[in-house]
């Protein structure tokens, strides 16, 4: 199998078969993102314990691109810190923008699958909807 064979992989089984999708009780900050062009809608809740998001669920619905990124995103980030958060968000978003360059995103790790994107304008949005809805929440928690 190629890598970029996996990858399509990884893709399909978290569009599928989506981790952390649903609604979130209690949440201590909820962000929506809405790509017009497509009609992909994403909705992030996030719940903070100290300085850990200790859950974060996704819901919406879109092309396999949108809800494959957000079930990735919120198992990348989930357990880890405010600041880990931020600096696997910004990785994500530089690798989506910046021609495909892993930079700071591991190129075996589950969000690597989405480097490829960046080849594509058009689904770039579609890639970062959850990441932005994401920042969005961080910035409500941390102001």
């Amino acid at each position: 199998m190629n890598l970029n064979d996996l990858y399509q992989e990884i893709i399909l089984e978290h569009y599928k078969e989506p981790h952390n999708k649903g609604q979130l009780q209690a949440a201590d900050a909820r962000s929506e993102g809405r790509n017009p062009m497509c009609g992909d809608e994403i909705q992030v809740s996030v719940k903070i314990k100290g300085d850990l998001i200790e859950d974060i669920r996704f819901e919406g619905s879109g092309c396999a691109i949108s809800q494959a990124s957000a079930s990735v995103m919120t198992k990348a980030v989930k357990g880890s810190t405010l600041e880990q958060a931020e600096k696997t968000l910004q990785a994500f978003s530089s690798m989506i923008k910046d021609g495909g360059a892993f930079g700071e995103i591991d190129p075996e790790s589950e969000l690597a699958a989405f480097q490829g994107v960046s080849e594509y304008p058009t689904r770039i949005k579609c890639a970062l909807l959850a990441w932005n809805a994401l920042k969005n929440s961080l910035d409500q928690i941390t102001r």
